[in-house]
C-alpha cells in the first residue's frame, strides 16, 4: 500500500508547477510504497487473535474471548493458554515452538528497530504468551505435553473457539514415548526467549533457561521422533526431517544463551553425524531447521579456538551460503535454486507457500546485516553478492507480500486496500462471541457460515495467508485452505523484518534530503 501519511499538498495555479510537483510526489510514493511500520503493528495483532486461554485485560483483538479453559483437565495438568496454530483449535507443540523461536530471534536481531517503531512491548507479549504455556507443558524434566485436541475431531467441526465442543485430550512425550524434535524445538524457543528477557525480566529469563536446558537433555538422552509417540499428529505436523536438526538447533540457541562450551562442542562434534554440515537444503520451516542453524552457526566462526572447530564452522557456513544462493537464484544448476513465480515470488510448494517465503526473507535479512557488519560478501557459484543486493531482494519479497504482485493484493490480512477477506479461519468467519453469545454447535458453523460468499465478519489482522500458486493466481475463498489459511509461523519471521525495512526506509529518507 502506498503511504497514507503524505503531507497535504496545496493546490498550485500554474500547470507546470503542478506537473513538477506531481512527478516529485509520484517518485516519493514509488520510493516509499509500503508502510512497514503499519505492517509491523498489524503482524503483532495477529498473535492476539490466535490466543488460547483466558484473555488479558489489555487484549486488543476484541472479537475474541476466553477459550480452552479446561485444557489438560482430563489428564490432571493445567494446559490453559498458548496459541492455536492456524484456522482450527488444536494446540500443536512443534509449530507453536517454532513460532516462538522465530519471534524471539527477530527481537534478538532487531530489538532496537522494533522498539523505535513502538512495538517492543507487543513483541515481548507475543513471545511470553507462548513461553508461559511451554512452562506449564513441561511438567517434569522428562515430560512435555505435545498437543491439546486432535486434528481429526477438530476439523469435523466449524465453530468459534469460545464454543468448542471437540475433544481436548492432551498428548505427551516422555522417557518411554520420546520426541527429540519437539523437545529440541521447545528448548530452542525457551533458550532464545531467555535472551530476549535477560535484561527486562531476569528471573523469568533464568526460569526459561532452566526449562530449555532440561528439555535439551531430555531430547538428547531419549531419542526418537515425536510423531512416533504422538500418532494423532502425523497427518498434520509429521516430523519428516527427523530430530537431529532440532537437537543441533537447540544446542546453538543454548550456546547463544549461556556461552557454555559444552553446547558449542555439541554443535561441532555432532555437525557431521547429525547432518548439520551434510544437508544443503533450500527450505527453512517448522519441520526443517538446517538452513536456520547453518546461518546461526556461520556467525560463530570468530568463537573457534582450534583449527578443526573453524573448519567445521566453515562447512556450516558453506551450507548456509548454498541456501541463500538458492534463494537469490545464484547457484549454477536450475534445480539447485528456489523456483519463482512469473511475478518473482519464491515458490517452494503448493500448500501454504508463504511460510517458506517469510522464513527465507528472515534469513536473508539477518545474513545481509551479518555481512555488512563483518564487511564481507556472499560468494555464490554464479557470482558474488553484497549485503545490499541481499537486503534488496528480501525487500522485494516483502513488497510482493504487501501488494506489489500481479494480483495487486496484500497477502497480509488487514494491510492495504485489498487483501483476503474470506480467510479459512473458524473464529474470523463466524459472528463474534462478544456480539452473539448464543451457543454455536459443532456443525452449525458449516451450515450457516462456512459456505457464505460474504467476507468474514471479523478481520484476522496481521495474518499471512498461504498465498498464490506458481502462476501468481489467488482465489479468495474460505474453502481454498491451501491459499487462504494463515499460520502463526507464517507471520512470526516477518515481525523483525518489517522493523528492519522500516529502519531502512527512514535511513534512505534522511539520506535523500
Amino acid at each position: 500500500m502506498e503511504e497514507q501519511n503524505h503531507r497535504q499538498i496545496p493546490r498550485f495555479a500554474r500547470h507546470c508547477c503542478l506537473f513538477l510537483f506531481s512527478v516529485f510526489i509520484v517518485s516519493l510514493a514509488t520510493a516509499q510504497a509500503f508502510d512497514y511500520g503499519d505492517a509491523l503493528t498489524k503482524s503483532l495483532l495477529y498473535f492476539e487473535a490466535q490466543r488460547s486461554g483466558r484473555l488479558p485485560y489489555n487484549q486488543r483483538v476484541t472479537w475474541r474471548d476466553h477459550s480452552g479453559l479446561t485444557d489438560g483437565l482430563e489428564q490432571g495438568v493445567d494446559l490453559v493458554g498458548g496459541y492455536y496454530d492456524a484456522g482450527d483449535h488444536v494446540k500443536f507443540g512443534l509449530p507453536m515452538a517454532f513460532t516462538v523461536t522465530m519471534l524471539s530471534w527477530g527481537v534478538i536481531e532487531f530489538r532496537d528497530q522494533i522498539a523505535n517503531a513502538g512495538e517492543l512491548e507487543h513483541a515481548l507479549e507475543a513471545i511470553k504468551w507462548g513461553t508461559d504455556y511451554f512452562i506449564k507443558a513441561h511438567t517434569s524434566p522428562n515430560v512435555l505435553w505435545a498437543e491439546v485436541g486432535d486434528g481429526d475431531t477438530d476439523h469435523y467441526c466449524w465453530q468459534r473457539p469460545e464454543d468448542m465442543t471437540t475433544s481436548r485430550r492432551a498428548y505427551k512425550i516422555d522417557e518411554n514415548n520420546p520426541g527429540s524434535d519437539l523437545a529440541g524445538e521447545t528448548a530452542a524457543a525457551m533458550a532464545a526467549a531467555s535472551i530476549v528477557f535477560r535484561k527486562t525480566n531476569p528471573h523469568y529469563s533464568q526460569l526459561l533457561l532452566h526449562h530449555a536446558q532440561e528439555l535439551f537433555e531430555f531430547g538428547h538422552k531419549y531419542r526418537g521422533k515425536y510423531d512416533g509417540s504422538v500418532g494423532v499428529v502425523k497427518r498434520y505436523y509429521a516430523s519428516v526431517s527427523g530430530f537431529m536438526d532440532e537437537l543441533l538447533w537447540a544446542a546453538l540457541w543454548l550456546y547463544e544463551a549461556t556461552d557454555k562450551e559444552d553446547y558449542f562442542k555439541y554443535v561441532i562434534s555432532k555437525a557431521h553425524c547429525f547432518g548439520g554440515i551434510g544437508w544443503a537444503i533450500s527450505e527453512f520451516s517448522w519441520d526443517v531447521k538446517y538452513a536456520g542453524l547453518q546461518v546461526l552457526a556461520s556467525k560463530l566462526l570468530k568463537k573457534a579456538k582450534q583449527e578443526h572447530e573453524a573448519h567445521i564452522l566453515k562447512q556450516y557456513r558453506s551450507k548456509a551460503d548454498y541456501y541463500l544462493c538458492s534463494c537469490l537464484n545464484k547457484n549454477n544448476a536450475t534445480n539447485h535454486n528456489v523456483e519463482r513465480t512469473p511475478g518473482g515470488l519464491l515458490y517452494t510448494r503448493q500448500w501454504n507457500n508463504m511460510q517458506y517465503v517469510s522464513t527465507a526473507v528472515f534469513l536473508l535479512t539477518v545474513y545481509s546485516d551479518f555481512l555488512r557488519n563483518s564487511n564481507e560478501h556472499l560468494r555464490c557459484p554464479s557470482g558474488t553478492v553484497d549485503h545490499e543486493e541481499i537486503l534488496n531482494f528480501a525487500k522485494s519479497q516483502v513488497d510482493y507480500i504487501l501488494g506489489s504482485n500481479p494480483m495487486k493484493t496484500s497477502y497480509l490480512v488487514g494491510y492495504g486496500s485489498k487483501y483476503p477477506t474470506r480467510v479459512h479461519h473458524r473464529g474470523a468467519s463466524i459472528l463474534s462471541y462478544r456480539e452473539n453469545k448464543g451457543f454455536l454447535g459443532c456443525t452449525q458453523g458449516y451450515d450457516n457460515w462456512y459456505g457464505r460468499v460474504e467476507p468474514n465478519p471479523n478481520v484476522l489482522v496481521g495474518a499471512l495467508v498461504g498465498g498464490p500458486d506458481c502462476q501468481d493466481n489467488f482465489m479468495d475463498q474460505r474453502d481454498n485452505y491451501m491459499q487462504t489459511e494463515a499460520c502463526t509461523y507464517n507471520t512470526a519471521p516477518l515481525v523483525g523484518v518489517f522493523a528492519r525495512l522500516l529502519q531502512l526506509d527512514e535511513v534512505q529518507s534522511i539520506a535523500s534530503f
